[in-house]
């Protein structure tokens, strides 16, 4: 039977390495992996279920890192390219069923799609003598949905999930610089520190499961809100006669400086929104901030305003925009109100 040795770092390393400072995660990594994995071959310790924009990148680090990787995507064309550079390909999601196994997949339903059935992920670990599965949630969920799912399968199967979102796009993914928002078991989560030192800079622990859902949805509450008010800045310079490059260059100089205008800047520029992260997506993460809001009793009215506009833009057909296209929908609120007035 394959078992995995979860061995949590000394008191003192939790509260000041690992956790505090980002740069430490990237020392003496594989002897770590060694520790998590420590009867498992290699070739078969990780695996990642999900190569889109973000997934494919990740897993690019992950086996510049590790040394070995095993990859599943439902579009198989897909794999190819990291197949080429040495990836291990799954066909089905049983036969990515690893020790530790993450998904990089847009909700939680696509997740649980994956588990159950003769090919599923379940049928995979049993298949391979994975005592104590390690699941890893990517995607941006439900706080509450998972932590749900998280005790369901630890009661049924002894999978132990950790949710596990992130921030930093598609540039992030490449670079390896992402954050990465975790919740669930402390000791599970220390033994993962050594994959996530090779997709991400800010690697953060927040307690139980669905607590790092809960962050990324405060997150998306930052990133949707700047997205809409860098939209409106944009617009109103243009209609006005600025020039978004020096506009550009202002914004970036002072208090408004933002991350989402370093990496999406041209797109506003040369209004061009055809490839990122999806509005489509946006309002899905939208919906679960409106969720964990009435959880806990909080009206947030700006982020209601903000939801509203990407509910538009969806509306009118450009959910599969990057969501900086909500200056589309911007430019269609304006024309009705002067066709109207």
């Amino acid at each position: 039977m394959v078992s995995i040795t979860v061995s949590p770092f000394e008191t003192d390393d939790v509260a000041t390495a690992p956790w505090g400072r980002s740069d430490d995660l990237h020392s003496s990594s594989d002897e770590r992996l060694l520790a998590v994995t420590s009867n498992v071959p290699a070739s078969s310790a990780v695996s990642l279920l999900g190569l889109g924009p973000m997934g494919e990148p990740m897993a690019q680090n992950l086996l510049d890192g590790l040394g070995s990787i095993t990859v599943w995507n439902r579009t198989v064309a897909k794999t190819d390219r990291l197949a080429a550079l040495g990836a291990r390909v799954a066909r089905r999601p049983r036969d990515a069923a690893a020790p530790i196994t993450l998904t990089v997949l847009p909700d939680l339903v696509h997740v649980e799609s994956l588990l159950d059935g003769e090919d599923g992920l379940r049928a995979g670990w049993r298949a391979a003598g994975i005592e104590r599965p390690i699941l890893v949630v990517h995607g941006t969920v439900s706080p509450t949905a998972v932590a749900r799912l998280a005790a369901r399968l630890a009661e049924e199967d002894g999978v132990d999930l950790i949710d596990a979102p992130l921030s930093g796009g598609t540039v992030g993914a490449r670079e390896g610089t992402l954050s990465v928002m975790i919740g669930g078991n402390r000791i599970v989560a220390d033994s993962l520190l050594p994959v996530f030192a090779h997709i991400g800079q800010t690697v953060r622990y927040l307690g139980s499961s669905g607590s790092g859902a809960l962050a990324k949805a405060c997150n998306q509450i930052v990133v949707a809100g700047t997205v809409a008010a860098v939209s409106e800045a944009m617009l109103l310079g243009r209609t006005a006669g600025l020039d978004l490059e020096l506009l550009r260059e202002l914004l970036q100089g002072g208090l408004a400086r933002t991350a989402v205008v370093e990496q999406k800047g041209e797109k506003w520029i040369h209004e061009d929104f055809a490839e990122g992260g999806s509005a489509a997506n946006q309002l899905k993460d939208l919906r679960f901030i409106a969720e964990s809001a009435a959880a806990n009793g909080l009206v947030l009215p700006t982020t209601a305003g903000v939801s509203r506009l990407f509910e538009r833009m969806v509306a009118d057909g450009d959910g599969a925009l990057d969501h900086t296209g909500v200056y589309r929908t911007l430019i269609s609120l304006s024309q009705e109100q002067s066709q109207g007035a």
